[in-house]
């Protein structure tokens, strides 16, 4: 790290200097009063961003990341202040500002924000204004910072959504926020973010909610737009995948303070910190070993593949399934229109068949809005499937029971023995419950009364196994951390007891170290108990850590299944590629050497998907009879089945191995 600017007091404003850099923290502290005492987010910080590079902020969540960048910019939320240190920039007229300075800063301020210095925040859906077009927004900032008329303003602002690859930018720019897709409303806060020309970029965390291909379509026009206009970015992530592929120097907090920095390649190689040694430690990889250890019977033979096999098939007897799903399909009638008469038909799941068998993890990725959730819920018959049969072998009743169609009041038993662990563990955790009551609830229900007393020693077994301790149990949701919560939403998941799991992307919302944690207790709580789970997610090194076999859904459809080293090593669907290929590896001699497959285009709309295959229109592969028929999940060599007209022909690229 470069040493701090020289001679440069903080009562300073404006001051000549030969070749600073383009943004210097030094000493920045910042504090918050709370009813409990003075809170430190920010203790002491250094940081140098030079002109045109990409500087990579990494750190837990709390570490002070976010709030350096919002000090940065006067943005921190009151009560926040900044109690001492220097954010000096330099300006296009080539004099330093102090922006921790509010005296010096004044108005200027309004120039620097959106003009020098633009920011992509992490969720696009509450920065935009939901009252106002796309590209009113744009054309606003476009007003602000470059102080063209109306007309030019929204000229330009549909510019700015073609230079950030949106396609049909003038339809687009007259579309409400809510209109467009996770991605696209990205897109249009870069545009936003950019409309002001700036020379440094703050992006704070800008790809945490996507999906994996999303990601790699906004990295790389981040990355292109950087290399076109010489700007600098401050990149703010948790994700050192991402790290590796886009930084050039990295700098690292922890509590508030920066304990490292060095370039990108250095640090990987050689951490100097053991707090940056432990975040690379506990980051998943796609790994380079060609196998996993898995149930020999369910990994290798036809009949436990994901969907139904018929029963000539030869090989080893396959163990029974838990749970067998069988052309199951949710649909949602949409409408629109005068009066709401026109309506149109959404398969959110369309003819799904997949097995979970007895101590096993299946991995189910794809895309936002694939229909993983929905499938999710369909089992746990939260949304009750059009069509289609879900037989459990999880209850004592006798032969299997289709949940799909049972009635509501038969599903108790069936509920207690496959439960759900879900994404946002403060949401669904009750606020005004204990823990010692939200462990507690499941398990009167679990005996069909509800005013019974639960044994507290009961309780404090279930924390600890999930790793808390017994005082937790008269604590409230708030009081503890984000991996604490999911914790205590594992723990009343477990309570009765299940023999089935499903995570809805348990740990997508985690710093990278509790993510670890709470893989290696979902680990740990299966080899115990023998748990099943149904893992859910868009991230496929998680999902190579943890699988024994994986699903790929798109649009609704499972498209390929397989062992999870096999599919790993060598896809047969197209999409599977692309969605390897998409996934950032934590080291940046690997990534950058990687040879990268575009996925051209946007998800289509589930409710008007194209004719023939769902992914015709995206694959590089597709010719006429993509068109013209819908290729059908079949099975291939290997326990696997890919849903490809060509799956036995193409030689689609693995992970580098």
């Amino acid at each position: 790290m470069t040493e701090p600017l020289q001679g440069h007091p903080a009562t300073t404003a404006t001051t000549a200097l030969a070749e600073p850099a383009l943004l210097q923290v030094n000493g920045l502290t910042v504090e918050f009063p709370t009813d409990e005492g003075l809170v430190t987010a920010v203790r002491g910080a250094n940081l140098d961003i030079a002109a045109g590079e990409i500087h990579a902020l990494v750190g837990e969540s709390g570490s002070g990341k976010s709030q350096t960048a919002r000090a940065a910019l006067g943005l921190l939320d009151p009560p926040g202040r900044i109690a001492s240190g220097q954010v000096l920039f330099s300006q296009s007229d080539g004099q330093i500002l102090d922006l921790a300075d509010l005296k010096a800063r004044g108005r200027r301020m309004r120039h620097i924000r959106g003009g020098e210095i633009g920011m992509i925040f992490q969720e696009p859906a509450r920065s935009l204004s939901p009252m106002h077009t796309v590209g009113a927004q744009i054309a606003e900032a476009m007003r602000l910072h470059r102080g063209l008329d109306k007309k030019a303003a929204w000229d330009a602002a549909v510019e700015a959504l073609r230079d950030v690859r949106i396609p049909r930018p003038e339809l687009r720019a007259k579309a409400y926020p809510f209109e467009l897709s996770g991605g696209m409303r990205q897109r249009a806060m870069i545009a936003i973010a950019l409309a002001g020309e700036p020379r440094l970029l703050i992006a704070d965390e800008p790809t945490t909610a996507l999906d994996v291909t999303t990601q790699a379509q906004i990295l790389g026009l981040l990355r292109d737009i950087q290399a076109e206009r010489e700007m600098a970015i401050l990149f703010i992530t948790h994700d050192l995948g991402v790290v590796a592929e886009m930084a050039d120097q990295v700098s690292v907090m922890r509590r508030g303070e920066v304990v490292e920095s060095q370039p990108v390649f250095d640090l990987f190689a050689r951490p100097q910190h053991a707090y940056t040694r432990m975040l690379l430690e506990a980051t998943p990889a796609l790994r380079s070993t060609t196998a996993r250890a898995s149930t020999p019977e369910v990994g290798s033979t036809p009949s436990s593949t994901l969907a139904h096999s018929s029963a000539d098939q030869e090989g080893p007897a396959a163990p029974e399934p838990l749970i067998q799903v069988r052309d199951l399909t949710r649909s949602f009638t949409l409408k629109s229109g005068l009066l709401g008469m026109k309506r149109n038909q959404l398969h959110a799941v369309d003819g799904v068949s997949l097995d979970i068998f007895p101590g096993e993890t299946l991995g189910l990725v794809g895309e936002s809005g694939c229909g993983k959730s929905t499938l999710a819920k369909s089992l746990l018959r939260v949304e009750k499937p059009n069509s289609g049969q879900i037989l459990e072998n999880l209850t004592d009743a006798g032969e299997k029971a289709d949940v799909a169609t049972a009635p509501e009041r038969m599903l108790g038993d069936y509920r207690q023995q496959m439960r759900m662990v879900f994404q946002d563990p403060f949401a669904s955790l009750n606020p005004r419950m204990t823990v010692h009551d939200i462990l507690s609830e499941p398990l009167r229900y679990q005996r069909g009364a509800v005013s019974q007393k639960v044994d507290r020693r009961q309780l404090v077994e279930l924390l600890e196994l999930v790793g808390l301790e017994p005082e937790h149990l008269e604590r409230y949701p708030h009081a503890f951390s984000g991996g604490q919560r999911q914790r205590i939403g594992i723990a009343r998941a477990i309570a009765t007891d299940p023999q089935v799991l499903v995570a809805d992307e348990a740990v997508s919302a985690l710093d990278v170290s509790v993510r670890a944690q709470i893989l290696d207790l979902l680990a740990r709580l299966q080899e115990q108990r023998g748990l099943s789970y149904l893992f859910i997610s868009h991230d496929l090194s998680t999902v190579e850590h943890l699988a024994d076999r994986v699903a790929v859904m798109y649009l609704g459809r499972l498209v390929e299944t397989a062992p999870t080293a096999a599919l790993f090593s060598r896809p047969r669907h197209p999409y599977t590629e692309t969605l390897l290929s998409a996934v950032p590896i934590p080291d940046p001699v690997r990534q950058r050497a990687r040879a990268k497959v575009e996925i051209s285009g946007e998800l289509p709309d589930p409710a008007q998907r194209p004719s023939g295959c769902p992914f015709r229109n995206r694959c590089r592969f597709a010719q006429d009879i993509c068109a013209e028929k819908t290729p059908e999940l079949r099975s291939l060599d290997g326990g696997r089945q890919a849903a490809c007209h060509f799956a036995e022909e193409l030689e689609l690229a693995g992970v580098a191995r």
